[in-house]
């Protein structure tokens, strides 16, 4: 019985109403319908699994999804269109719900996060007269009924995007025209999203910090960097990490391209453990100790020889580091020697 129904079942327990010995007790086969609508789903699940894949690649090789790509993925079944055009809920007609949206944080929707765990999309606007449930936002209304994973395009740039996914439907608040979505599956099943514990709370804050902030961050950065390491020209984007000067632990740490350098994976950790170290006028320094150090061809061409190197930095004024915040993270790379 569906929840609000006040109607009583037609339908009596076995146990209570049947012979348990008798062979009129075996529950009657599904079906053709529900056999052909499971059917369905399931190879909808896959191709959505698919999808997420291709993007996933994608993004983790360019740290970006551009309009152009997304209006031709190959994920298994020939060559498809997985961004709307002009619409921000895109719903192919061969699929039975929604199946990626656009989230503009500049954007004229009133989205983003909604309390601890859940983030809000507002209904798609409807011509007046009309009724503002439907339209497109009919096919996301059948996402969270069947239960299907969606993709969530969070835009950065002009025709630039960052996947978060799978994203879920979990509830709608049709009197104040929006859903609220889950941002990961975990999220979905917590006894009441809208009131958390501390627990429920640290952790649902983790899920979407990993999930939304810091691919984002991630994006906006390694862009601003074109895509290589500031200490040692690096291309190779799946090897590249967006790096916090102010750590995002920390109150001041916000996820803007001025608190972040582009590294790849060996100065990231070099950093964050002070082997390496980045004056505030854009120099780069290795730990004295590390300088003194024999060992392998990593250890002098990766780590000793960077020593003193000018630091990559953006051309744009706007989105270099902040000195301020170098200089900070500095003083404690001197302090550990």
């Amino acid at each position: 019985m569906r929840p609000g129904d006040d109607r009583e079942s037609s339908v009596t327990s076995p146990s209570s109403s049947r012979d348990p010995n008798s062979w009129n007790s075996l529950p009657e086969p599904p079906s053709s319908a529900i056999l052909e609508l499971v059917a369905d789903l399931s190879e909808e699940f896959s191709k959505r699994e698919a999808l997420m894949h291709a993007l996933a690649s994608e993004f983790a090789q360019k740290a970006v999804l551009t309009s152009s790509w997304l209006s031709r993925v190959d994920f298994g079944w020939g060559p498809e269109r997985v961004k709307d055009v002009s619409k921000g809920i895109w719903n192919p007609s061969s699929y039975a719900a929604t199946l990626t949206i656009v989230s503009d944080p500049n954007g004229e929707y009133d989205d983003g996060d909604h309390g601890d765990s859940l983030y809000r999309y507002s209904y798609e606007r409807r011509p007046p007269g009309q009724d503002p449930r439907g339209g497109s936002n009919a096919k996301l209304r059948e996402a969270m009924q069947l239960g299907l994973p969606v993709v969530m395009l969070r835009k950065v740039a002009g025709g630039k995007f960052v996947p978060v996914m799978p994203v879920y439907v979990v509830k709608e608040e049709p009197e104040r025209r929006r859903f609220l979505l889950a941002l990961d599956e975990s999220l979905r099943f917590l006894p009441d999203p809208s009131h958390l514990t501390e627990d429920q709370r640290r952790y649902a804050e983790r899920v979407v910090r990993q999930r939304m902030h810091q691919p984002e961050f991630r994006s906006r950065v390694l862009g601003a960097y074109e895509l290589k390491c500031a200490v040692c020209d690096l291309r190779k984007a799946p090897l590249l990490d967006a790096a916090h000067i102010t750590a995002d632990t920390e109150d001041t740490g916000l996820p803007v391209v001025t608190n972040g350098l582009a590294l790849c994976k060996i100065h990231h950790a070099a950093y964050d453990e002070n082997i390496l170290g980045i004056s505030p006028d854009y120099i780069v320094h290795i730990n004295r100790q590390v300088l003194t150090e024999i060992d392998g061809p990593m250890l002098k061409y990766g780590l000793q020889q960077m020593d003193q190197r000018p630091l990559w930095v953006p051309r744009r004024v706007v989105e270099k580091p902040d000195r301020d915040r170098l200089a900070a993270r500095f003083d404690v790379f001197k302090q550990v020697g």
